[in-house]
Parts: C-alpha cells; sequence; structure tokens
C-alpha cells in the first residue's frame, strides 16, 4: 500500500483475550530474554503489544541479541582482516552486527520503539498537558569572577547595564495555531 502508514490506536485490544501479558518464547537467547523482559511490560501497560504482537517482539529480541554478539566479538577482533592470499576485507562481524541493525530497524516502529512511531500512535493521555503560550530564553554565560550567571533574553534595551552575550534578543510568543 502506497502513502502513510495509518495510526494505529493504543488500547484497543486491551480487554480482549489479545490483550494479556506475552510470554516470552523458550526458544530466545539469554540476551534476548532480557530485552523482552525489558520492553514487553511497558509496552503491555502502554497498550501497545498484544497476544499478536508476540513473532515480532521475539524476532526484534533476537535480532538485538544477535547485534550485541557481533558487537562484542568486534570489540576483540579488527574490523578488517587479512586473508590467507593477502586480500584485505571486512571482519564478518561487521557484516552481521550491520544486518541485526536493519532487522531491528524494521521492527522498532512497527513495536513503537522510535521517538517517530510513538508520534503516530494516538495514546489515550488523559489529562491535557498545559498549553505553553509563551517560551522564556535566557542567556547563560560564566562572569568576570568566575560565577554563573542567567539572564533573561526579553529586557528592554533601556535596562541592559553592558554589552553581554545576547543583547538584542527577545522573547517570543508562541502561534497559538501550533
Amino acid at each position: 500500500m502506497r502513502g502513510r502508514k495509518p495510526t494505529p490506536k493504543a488500547g484497543t485490544l486491551a480487554n480482549t483475550p489479545m490483550g494479556a501479558l506475552l510470554r516470552c518464547p523458550a526458544h530466545l537467547s539469554d540476551v534476548a530474554r532480557k530485552e523482552w523482559r525489558r520492553l514487553a511490560t511497558p509496552l503491555h501497560e502502554a497498550g501497545i503489544l498484544t497476544l499478536a504482537d508476540r513473532a515480532a517482539l521475539a524476532a526484534y529480541c533476537q535480532a538485538y541479541a544477535r547485534w550485541v554478539e557481533a558487537e562484542e566479538k568486534l570489540a576483540e577482533t579488527p574490523t578488517l582482516l587479512k586473508t590467507p592470499n593477502g586480500h584485505v576485507q571486512q571482519s564478518p562481524w561487521l557484516s552481521v552486527a550491520n544486518k541485526q541493525l536493519e532487522l531491528m530497524g524494521r521492527y522498532m516502529p512497527e513495536l513503537g520503539l522510535t521517538p517517530s512511531a510513538r508520534r503516530r500512535i494516538d495514546m489515550p493521555l488523559g489529562a491535557d498537558p498545559e498549553p505553553v503560550d509563551k517560551i522564556e530564553f535566557v542567556v547563560v554565560y560564566e562572569g568576570q569572577d568566575g560565577n554563573r550567571i542567567e539572564k533573561p533574553l526579553d529586557r528592554p534595551a533601556n535596562d541592559r547595564d553592558s554589552e553581554e552575550p545576547g543583547d538584542g534578543i527577545t522573547c517570543y510568543e508562541l502561534d497559538s495555531r501550533i
């Protein structure tokens, strides 16, 4: 399908059998199990992870474990190796690490593990945050005596006693349409 992915709704399967907390598959390696334990509960509590997502999370966790193993091996061996006939080639561990990162990158957006993926998810937040209509900018610098100085940037021009970093910058009002 072309175009943007549809915006998933968090928690739509929470009150169904699909909303049960997932069990870690027995076939995962130890590192993959640790990654599963790190992610499964928070994703489930956020309403992102359901029973239907078990295979995707397992695949992500196993790719993560293989990536960790490849990175550990890369730390022990050089990135470039000399073959018996004298040619230089990259370490096979570098290829494994890169492939596992690629696989992880495919699963991360689907599981809500990237900032942009989390922004796409329509999650109920409870109370709306207070609207921001003004941002105060301050200049932070070290004075001649070595102390940290913070001064607002929205001071009127006649209130300035000396040329300091940030002079001439004012406070900005946010557009209400944002």
